[in-house]
């Protein structure tokens, strides 16, 4: 069985997480990052980095599509909560952009990126890496995290095109590998051309995945990520699993 760490997860959404836990471990899951998107889940996420140390590590974040609900004030509320607890988290995260046309009904691109563009001072500030949602507005997500000289960054579950890929790659950014590898072309183009010391594995749970048979990603699904990423490259699973463990390990610091 390999060692495994799934890098994307919102532990906050899924129930019976004793069993869940449990589960991951029989899959070889020795830890999860787990993301927030608001103020709720940020608080959620360090409640259960504490119950279960060494094995759930928090990311902090806000997640754009978060934006529809709240005003200024609740963010900065968030932004404050991000501070007050940087220390603890191994990652600023999940933020971005989503330029998706239901969002944009509601959240403009300026304001996004303006939020985006705040979230990736703090994480330059306290030198913290991002882990990034840039959903239809893969560029100018790349070129907000490049502007503000972030040395560390994920692009969770890239889809979009090669120019952006290659500008991510030729930044030493990273690409997570998730379950879609197994059908989506544009993420499989991804995690088919990062370089191996830049691929990393999550599961985004609870998000459904499945083009036939459908399904809601638990962290033990990370194993679906592992099995795809090793096929789309030709290498042996056990490779993949060893370098992005590795790839995990330093990019979020974890276990320190």
């Amino acid at each position: 069985m390999y060692q495994l760490i799934d890098t994307h997860a919102h532990l906050e959404e899924l129930k019976n997480l004793e069993l869940v836990f449990d589960e991951a471990r029989e899959n070889g899951v020795i830890a999860i990052v787990a993301v927030g998107s608001d103020y709720e889940s940020n608080v959620k996420v360090l409640e259960l980095s504490e119950k279960y140390p060494s094995f759930v590590y928090p990311a902090l974040g806000l997640y754009p599509w978060q934006l529809s609900k709240l005003g200024l004030l609740e963010v900065e509320k968030i932004e404050q909560l991000i501070e007050q607890n940087i220390k603890k988290a191994v990652a600023i995260g999940e933020i971005g952009l989503d330029y998706h046309k239901q969002l944009l009904k509601a959240v403009s691109k300026e304001l996004q990126k303006k939020v985006f563009k705040r979230l990736l001072e703090i994480a330059k500030r306290y030198d913290k890496p991002v882990i990034i949602h840039s959903r239809y507005a893969w560029k100018d997500a790349f070129l907000l995290t490049r502007d503000v000289n972030i040395e560390k960054a994920v692009f969770h579950w890239f889809t979009g095109p090669s120019s952006v890929l290659d500008s991510i790659i030729s930044n030493d950014y990273y690409i997570s590998a998730t379950p879609a590898a197994a059908y989506h072309e544009e993420h499989q183009r991804a995690v088919k051309a990062v370089p191996l010391e830049h691929l990393i594995l999550e599961t985004d749970s609870p998000v459904t995945y499945g083009r036939e048979a459908r399904y809601s990603a638990k962290p033990s699904d990370i194993v679906r990520s592992l099995r795809s990423a090793a096929l789309l490259r030709g290498i042996n699973q056990a490779i993949i699993a060893e370098e992005s463990t590795r790839n995990a390990i330093a990019l979020f610091t974890l276990g320190k």
